[in-house]
């Protein structure tokens, strides 16, 4: 499958982890800019789904995990893969979306002491 090919698993798991979070970033991020009515009520309608969004979510982090530092890495000699700071970047770039992404499955815990 193509979606778990290079960049894919990083992407499903960004957009698994926007999903699960949005129930709460979304009341929270337009209640601080000062948005409100009876209205966001209807943004919480996701929350039951929200396990099953961060199941999918760590399971594209880890997928994203193991070819980045469990798979042999095969290139073909001359190929852009096959030099060493092509395969750094791409483990910065792993961190720093799994850290967003790890931040946005914890605002429903630490939104309480936000507000």
């Amino acid at each position: 499958m193509a979606v778990f090919r290079g960049r894919g698993s990083l992407v499903v798991g960004a957009l698994a982890a926007i999903g699960a979070s949005v129930c709460c970033v979304g009341p929270l991020v337009l209640l601080m800019m000062g948005i409100s009515g009876a209205w966001i009520a209807n943004l919480t309608a996701p929350e039951p789904l929200r396990p099953w969004f961060i199941a999918v979510t760590l399971l594209f982090l880890g997928l994203a995990f193991w070819r980045l530092y469990l798979q042999p890495q095969v290139c073909e000699p001359g190929a852009a893969c096959a030099e060493p700071n092509v395969l750094k970047r791409q483990r910065l770039i792993f961190w720093v979306v799994a850290l967003a992404i790890l931040a946005l499955l914890s605002v429903p815990w630490l939104a309480p002491y936000v507000l």
